[in-house]
């Protein structure tokens, strides 16, 4: 009998392992398109209104809305952590150097105006999770079947936002390494770039990297921007667009771009500039459409499954910049 393991023992391991797997599969499966069909069936127009009039009315909206779903599910996991305020107990993730954020108004209005339809019902975020397609779509981008029934945390972190975002300077070896620590390898991580196809960047994301890298950024370009952002700290609330050309409009313009050494960011740029397998992608990119926005529409929906809370876990935020008593209630959470 030496070294035979009870059979007793190998069914008990068995049955944990089981169990496990059906915990996990029940976990994921209340993750769905139809999540709020029945208690909230209005839900999904609800927020298709307010993007569309919010993107009418400041077209630039839509890069904002459509980037924090990504600097929400980065932190934490996609729970709406990003859209707390402080608090006695925490500081909020917006402080982070990497969270220059805009658009939160514009999230505060459509909550306010699905809580109008179904109190207390759809999380804070879920409604990131489709603010971001319902921009992209508006804008000609991508669009993807968003799965819905996450909830909300009840606290952020600071330290989290600053150690997990990459910084618009990083270094182009860890920000590989960055993404691939939340699951996504080096094509998820250019398709993802993308998003920097509308939008623009303020003086100090990019003014170190105009003023001491023009060996890599094609002349011209770096001439007008040097007009634009003088060096030290002049014109810092300075805004240029990524993509001269199409600005508003998502494309894969931003490849194009990059292919050109005409890359806004330094992050941005080092996928072509740097040679290997990433700048095989933007190339691929810049010539396919097609291919690129069905890749993002991959990666962002892998994306939305990034540490989700579902089930008894979290709450739904009625206000999604705060905790209240009566949210913790709702979830029957001890306060």
């Amino acid at each position: 009998m030496a070294g035979r393991i009870p059979l007793f023992f190998l069914a008990s391991r068995v049955a944990m392992v089981m169990t496990l797997l059906v915990l996990s599969s029940a976990c994921q499966a209340q993750l769905s398109p139809t999540f709020y069909d029945k208690t909230c069936p209005k839900a999904l127009t609800t927020i298709r209104t307010a993007v569309r009039a919010a993107v009418d009315k400041e077209r630039n909206i839509a890069a904002s809305l459509l980037r924090l779903q990504f600097h929400d599910c980065f932190v934490q996991g996609c729970d709406a952590s990003v859209l707390l305020d402080d608090s006695d107990t925490f500081k909020s993730e917006k402080s982070a150097p990497q969270n220059s954020l805009a658009g939160l108004e514009v999230v505060d209005q459509i909550k306010s105006a699905v809580e109008n339809v179904c109190p207390g019902v759809v999380s804070c975020a879920d409604l990131l999770a489709v603010v971001a397609r319902d921009a992209s779509e508006y804008v000609n981008g991508p669009t993807w079947t968003v799965k819905l029934g996450r909830r909300d945390s009840t606290t952020a972190s600071l330290s989290l936002a600053t150690s997990d975002l990459p910084r618009f300077d990083e270094n182009f070896d860890k920000v590989i390494t960055m993404f691939a620590n939340k699951g996504f390898n080096v094509r998820e991580l250019v398709a993802l770039s993308g998003a920097h196809s509308i939008g623009q960047a303020a003086c100090f994301t990019f003014r170190d990297w105009i003023y001491s890298n023009q060996n890599i950024l094609e002349l011209s370009f770096v001439s007008k921007l040097r007009l634009i952002c003088p060096p030290l700290t002049g014109n810092n609330g300075t805004f240029v667009k990524f993509d001269p050309v199409t600005p508003d409009t998502f494309d894969n313009g931003y490849y194009k771009n990059l292919m050109q050494k005409k890359g806004l960011l330094k992050t941005d740029q080092l996928l072509f500039s740097n040679g290997g397998s990433t700048a095989k992608i933007v190339e691929e990119y810049s010539k396919d459409p097609s291919k690129f926005k069905s890749d993002f529409a991959a990666a962002i929906v892998k994306m939305g499954d990034i540490q989700p809370l579902t089930g008894s876990a979290g709450i739904i935020r009625k206000n999604c910049r705060r905790v209240d008593k009566s949210d913790l209630i709702s979830a029957k959470i001890v306060i």
